[in-house]
């Protein structure tokens, strides 16, 4: 039996999840060399190849796919064992690993995190905000143990927890020609300047499909991976976006922008999600924060 140490299967994994072994090493903050030795190490001691580098980084082979599978387990295990240690502790310690869509961060500081955060002050929240895609990958290889996402694309590996029909709708400034509007549609949209989310968002994905089952090609005059900066677009008059009314809650309350909603089948089934891995046993924490989210965002109470 070859020698395998944990320790090296990290820095194999960290070069695999960054891309490349200085992508790597930077988040380590350690040296290129020291990734490059240890994984080297650990090719050795096995006596197979671990990875292949091309121009564009490094990816495993099929035996270091198999270490970077059972990396995983481990350290999926170690979380549950953690988990169980919490759980005796009755919440007094702990931490919840969320990753969330931009657009429901601020509802869910507001809520469910301030909430959450006033019955167990011992739990610590990590919340990071990443597009659809990198939501999807977190959540399905342990990296976060919850998920809020729009619009998700299906996946066997992925659990919805909460769902919530949020259709998409046209965002304009109160004193634009639509504020008024009872409905609107992609073609009338093309009417005006229009800035859309990159198409690494669930937001847009769903956009691109309407463009194609309504026939409409959509110009988009800016583009960007803030929805913070759509918002600006549309407050200063320059034009219109496309967002669904959960993703700007704050704004619409406080009148900052109106809803119009869009005449498309595609917009209507369109839903926000809260995830988690299909199989994963969630931390006592992680259980009762969800329990809070359902309870406390708007999206969720009004399925209820």
């Amino acid at each position: 039996m070859p020698a395998y140490q944990d320790s090296r299967a990290h820095y194999l994994y960290e070069a695999v999840t960054c891309g490349s072994v200085r992508a790597a090493a930077e988040k380590l903050g350690i040296v290129p060399s020291a990734v490059s030795r240890q994984i080297s190490l650990l090719e050795e001691a096995l006596g197979v190849a671990l990875l292949e580098r091309h121009r564009s980084g490094v990816v495993p082979t099929q035996a270091g796919q198999l270490i970077l599978d059972y990396y995983r387990q481990h350290m999926a295990h170690r979380h549950d064992m953690l988990a169980k240690m919490d759980a005796l502790r009755g919440l007094h310690s702990g931490s919840v690993q969320v990753v969330s869509g931009e657009g429901f961060a601020q509802e869910l500081i507001d809520g469910p995190i301030r909430q959450f955060r006033q019955q167990y002050p011992g739990v610590s929240i990590s919340l990071e905000i990443y597009g659809t895609n990198e939501i999807m990958r977190r959540v399905r290889e342990d990296e976060a143990e919850v998920g809020l996402v729009y619009y998700p694309p299906a996946d066997s590996h992925i659990t919805a927890r909460g769902s919530a029909r949020q259709p998409m709708h046209a965002i304009v400034n109160p004193h634009h020609a639509l504020s008024k509007a009872q409905s609107t549609s992609l073609q009338e949209l093309t009417q005006w300047p229009i800035a859309l989310l990159q198409g690494v968002y669930g937001i847009r994905q769903l956009v691109e499909y309407a463009e194609q089952t309504d026939r409409i090609r959509l110009s988009p005059a800016l583009t960007s991976n803030l929805i913070s900066v759509l918002i600006s677009f549309v407050t200063t008059g320059q034009g219109v976006t496309l967002l669904p009314p959960c993703s700007i809650t704050t704004e619409l309350a406080q009148g900052r922008v109106c809803a119009i909603p869009v005449n498309s089948p595609t917009f209507q089934n369109a839903e926000m999600q809260l995830i988690t891995r299909t199989g994963r046993h969630l931390s006592p924490a992680a259980n009762r924060f969800l329990q809070y989210c359902m309870q406390g965002m708007q999206a969720f109470q009004a399925m209820a």
